[in-house]
């Protein structure tokens, strides 16, 4: 049964812990809620330790009285919002950062959550950093991380390399709804070669394709290209210059899976401006996903 039979409204939730970071969450968030005639739903999370003095004070409390540095937070993050989306903002009380957003999550039943994800200096056993690793293996519901600090200046084509598998789904409804907003083409692209040959590699097309229009909101400019040859990773990493948005989603493991979603990010997110989002799928929680996601991450 969908949402529209229930008539349940289930937000957009994005996770704001940075005023810096905001307008580049925002941003998706109401993109993704826009094409869904949804809502935004921000959530700042008052941390209670147990070490913190503020333990003794019940929730309430902390909201009322300690919790001006997340209140002005939400309040630059809704200042940012677009104007056509409805947004909503909560504060949340929780022994620590993940526990809040999934308490948020599960209190509004998301759709989908936005948070903000930052490159790091030195390689850590962490993906994508502590937080973002555990959300990623926990969290119930489409998750959608953005690279911070290289934000699109204006969107004329949004890239999704396809390779089958689950995240597909998600990730071109991202590509779909930000470029319904800009008036962009989305390209889709897979590739072939030795290992995986050409009829695999249109069938991931054509599926691609059919999650793209099954997604919601309008129509929009798509193209579908296949590659073949040896070096996939650089003529995929030349394509990409011509993007502004690059959309990745975990995919099937095997040799397309490791040249497709490692290596290209790998040779692509630390060379250059665009903004990069990578999605998982919601009904992909646990199991070897971390294991997936990895492979999205360049090396140090």
């Amino acid at each position: 049964m969908n949402e529209n039979e229930t008539g349940e409204e289930r937000p957009i939730l994005v996770a704001v812990a940075n005023p810096d970071h905001a307008v580049q969450l925002v941003r998706t968030g109401g993109d993704l809620a826009r094409v869904n005639d949804g809502v935004v739903q921000l959530v700042s999370v008052v941390v209670k330790s147990h070490e913190s003095p503020f333990s003794v004070y019940s929730d309430e409390t902390i909201i009322e009285r300690y919790s001006a540095n997340s209140r002005e937070i939400l309040e630059g993050a809704v200042a940012a919002a677009p104007d056509d989306v409805d947004v909503d903002d909560m504060l949340v009380v929780s022994r620590s950062l993940v526990d809040g957003i999934l308490t948020a999550v599960e209190r509004t039943n998301a759709r989908a959550l936005v948070v903000g994800w930052r490159e790091r200096e030195r390689r850590t056993d962490a993906v994508l950093g502590t937080t973002v690793d555990r959300l990623i293996e926990r969290v119930p519901c489409d998750l959608y991380v953005e690279r911070i600090g290289h934000e699109a200046d204006g969107v004329d084509s949004v890239l999704v390399p396809v390779a089958g598998g689950p995240h597909v789904r998600p990730a071109v409804r991202v590509a779909k709804a930000i470029a319904a907003r800009n008036d962009a083409t989305v390209r889709l692209q897979s590739v072939a070669d030795g290992e995986t040959d050409a009829k695999t590699a249109r069938e991931y097309l054509a599926q691609a394709e059919t999650s793209f229009e099954d997604a919601p909101g309008p129509s929009v400019r798509t193209e579908s290209l296949l590659h073949d040859g040896d070096d996939i990773a650089q003529r995929l990493l030349e394509t990409a210059s011509d993007h502004d948005v690059l959309v990745f989603g975990a995919t099937r493991h095997g040799a397309l899976h490791r040249r497709l979603v490692g290596s290209i990010p790998q040779r692509v997110t630390r060379r250059t401006d665009r903004t990069v989002i990578l999605a998982r799928d919601g009904n992909t929680v646990r199991g070897p996903i971390l294991q997936q996601i990895r492979q999205l991450i360049p090396s140090a």
